[in-house]
């Protein structure tokens, strides 16, 4: 399909990124069950030395341990570099003011960012997760307050509503302030229901899509099982990688089978699960970068191997059929044949680049 060094455009901007970006917050041991600082410069030096340019990591993943990795990693290559960063969460237990998408917490994350990355610029600043509290006109003003001061240079949205991510991109090309160019929603095989409205949203509005967890959180590379169903039932499994995976609510016997398919797909193509996994991911035109995250250089490196493979028509036919949502309102009423018989009068329309 593509390799690291054969850049896209992020959204509607003329950033230049690499297809997969290399996310980091499995940069560090203080979550328990992270990569070390040397497994870390295995996996940053394999995606970097092959074209890669684009690595995404928050000021608060393992404990801010991420951020002063990667700042050290960069070192002597950091122009190179496409650094993406989020706010949001929260860093001090206990201190109201330490998480959110307020003027306070967002000046604050960032300068706390710049200093764990020993860096003076954040390329790609990413609101982590709307917090349904902070008025939309103070979250804009000050994202482009931070543009303005040269602090941050572009803007992108997590985990937010689509009405809402729309609203703000709309009030911010209004009034002239900076807009946002990225999208960073969960999406894979076992997480399709952002088709609905956040995939569409993100290509009218100009938005690259990048995907977390591409790989459902490892469920689809294979590891997991049904003797793992267990899990979701057991006591403080969020203090393990399964356990965080079992909370999410993927770890189900729906997601299983179609990680079974996914299987069956790498065994015929000759390719690994979660390279399937990745390519199928790839082939959304929305999506500019998938966001792989790895703990060894072994996962690193099969997961870049995903650029090479190529799922013919029948292989992505069989996929997207063993994991296709159901519709939703309006599209369940809007798709029928009677209802559509009504809006086109029977004829026949083609709808391009829809």
């Amino acid at each position: 399909m593509t390799a690291l060094d054969q850049y896209r455009l992020l959204g509607r901007s003329g950033l230049r990124v690499s297809p997969l970006a290399l996310g980091t917050m499995t940069f560090g041991q203080d979550w328990g069950w992270g990569a070390d600082e040397s497994e870390a410069r295995h996996i940053f030096d394999a995606y970097v030395d092959r074209g890669g340019n684009f690595v995404d990591t928050a000021v608060n993943y393992t404990n801010g341990a991420s951020e002063r990795i990667l700042g050290k990693l960069m070192e002597g290559r950091r122009d190179r570099i496409v650094l993406s960063t989020k706010f949001t969460m929260a860093r001090d237990p206990g201190d109201p003011n330490s998480g959110g998408n307020h003027r306070m917490n967002l000046v604050r994350s960032v300068e706390q960012s710049l200093r764990q990355l020993g860096t003076d610029r954040i390329e790609l600043l990413h609101l982590h997760a709307w917090d349904d509290t902070t008025p939309p006109d103070e979250v804009l003003r000050a994202l482009d307050d931070l543009v303005r001061a040269g602090k941050v240079l572009y803007l992108g949205i997590c985990n937010t509503p689509a009405w809402r991510a729309a609203q703000l991109q709309t009030i911010a090309d209004l009034r002239g302030w900076s807009r946002f160019v990225a999208l960073q929603i969960e999406y894979s095989l076992v997480e399709r229901s952002v088709e609905h409205e956040l995939m569409p949203m993100a290509r009218a509005l100009g938005l690259g899509v990048m995907p977390w967890s591409p790989l459902g959180g490892g469920l689809l590379s294979g590891k997991y099982g049904t003797s793992d169903l267990a899990t979701n039932d057991a006591p403080g499994v969020a203090d393990t990688r399964k356990g965080v995976i079992a909370s999410t609510g993927l770890l189900n016997a729906a997601s299983l089978r179609i990680a079974e398919e996914v299987k069956a797909v790498a065994r015929e193509t000759g390719a690994s699960a979660a390279q399937v996994a990745l390519a199928w991911t790839l082939l959304n035109p929305a999506v500019t970068a998938p966001v792989i995250g790895a703990r060894t250089l072994a996962q690193a490196q099969d997961n870049l191997g995903a650029l090479d493979v190529k799922l013919d028509p029948d292989h992505v036919a069989r996929l997207d059929a063993a994991s296709r949502p159901a519709p939703i309102f309006p599209q369940r009423f809007t798709e029928r044949p009677l209802v559509r018989q009504l809006v086109f009068g029977g004829a026949a329309v083609e709808r391009r680049g829809r």
